[in-house]
């Protein structure tokens, strides 16, 4: 339900704008729950098909349901052909966000579905691009390579199939887990900015592509889904780099950020962090990449310290700082790590979307429209004279 109270300036922080059923945090504890369930069980015992069947459907699947569900997502993983062709007249320098965010109306526009405003047509829209952003992102990463998309193999699980398309070989049976896990972690996490520019954009009755698009497009900024990226950027430019606490001394001196770390909600360890951090040493000792680790692990330390000395002991680690060189260690390019948490949180965009479309009980206006304080010209009620081009 709105809230009254006149916050602004404040990014819209602390004002309730809307219900959920969705996901919750609780951020002075660092715990996050889908749909009821915690992070760390979902993250430990889920698959993604799974959770993305909770996210959209409210309850976790059982085995004839979750075969259903992982039959139909396969099915959706081709893309139409005047999709490729699309990418394939792409500037090859363009950014793979701004080819997702462009590309997801070109799916909108043989969507069967489409202008059908039902809450099956809904879902069934949310399952083809739950298939198709993963197919996206390693047709424009292949293309721009020079090479021609691969072809989705139906034996491999969602993580699995991604890393072959992408990279062209099979991922082994845990680096294929790992991917995995990492999208239950990115899978949702309530009125994020990505999230809610889905929600105020589905508000206007446009339909889900629309809003998809619009979550892609939040989700490309670098104080959201691209601070991974500037955290891999920040870690590359340190290994070389001897004395890490006068590094991040100078730079917090000189105002400037330590990337992936602090949130505008949690107050303590982000919960996903804690889980990437582990799977983190785990591959940096698999992949030979252990100083990798062992530099996030020192800029963590000396991070807090810093943060502490100058009374900031909230600003601690967020998803983005550890699941960086994750990916790193995976072999997926810099680039295509915002890419990855998009082909993940479009299930908690579409679940959102659905939401916001078909509440039970709807206890806001239909049409998000918030007020700004004007603090411009103000030349009385007949507004400042207008002065003809030759006297200005």
């Amino acid at each position: 339900m709105a809230q009254t109270v006149n916050l602004k300036n404040t990014g819209l922080r602390g004002v309730t704008v809307a219900d959920t059923k969705i996901s919750y945090i609780d951020g002075e504890n660092g715990i996050l729950i889908y749909r009821g369930y915690r992070i760390e069980q979902l993250a430990e015992k889920a698959s993604f098909m799974e959770v993305a069947f909770l996210l959209i459907n409210g309850h976790l699947p059982n085995r004839t349901e979750l075969q259903d569900f992982e039959g139909r997502i396969k099915e959706a993983r081709h893309l139409p052909a005047y999709v490729i062709d699309g990418l394939k007249i792409c500037p090859v320098k363009g950014h793979p966000m701004d080819v997702l965010q462009a590309s997801v109306p070109l799916l909108a526009m043989s969507d069967p579905d489409i202008n059908d405003e039902t809450r099956e047509a809904n879902v069934r829209m949310a399952v083809r691009l739950i298939a198709r952003i993963p197919a996206l992102v390693s047709a424009w990463h292949r293309i721009r390579e020079g090479l021609d998309p691969l072809p989705p193999d139906d034996s491999l699980s969602h993580a699995a199939n991604f890393l072959w398309q992408l990279l062209g070989k099979r991922p082994g049976q845990e680096m294929a887990r790992d991917l995995d896990t990492c999208l239950v972690l990115h899978g949702d996490h309530t009125f994020n900015a990505s999230t809610f520019a889905c929600r105020e954009v589905v508000s206007t009755r446009a339909h889900m592509y629309a809003g998809v698009a619009a979550g892609i497009g939040a989700l490309s900024g670098s104080l959201h889904g691209g601070a991974n990226a500037a955290v891999m950027k920040t870690l590359l430019e340190l290994e070389g780099e001897t004395d890490i606490a006068g590094w991040v001394r100078n730079e917090l001196d000189a105002g400037g950020k330590i990337m992936g770390m602090g949130h505008a909600v949690y107050k303590t360890m982000d919960p996903r962090a804690r889980y990437l951090k582990k799977m983190g040493e785990r591959l940096g000792e698999q992949t030979g990449q252990k100083r990798l680790h062992e530099l996030s692990i020192q800029l963590e330390k000396y991070g807090l310290e810093e943060f502490r000395k100058r009374g900031k002991p909230g600003i601690q680690p967020n998803v983005d700082f550890y699941s960086a060189p994750v990916y790193h260690m995976m072999g997926i390019p810099l680039d295509i790590m915002t890419p990855i948490f998009a082909m993940s949180r479009v299930a908690g965009w579409c679940a959102h979307i659905i939401e916001e479309k078909f509440a039970e009980a709807q206890e806001k206006p239909a049409l998000y429209r918030p007020k700004a304080e004007y603090v411009g010209n103000y030349c009385g009620l007949t507004g400042c004279t207008f002065e003809p081009i030759e006297a200005r």
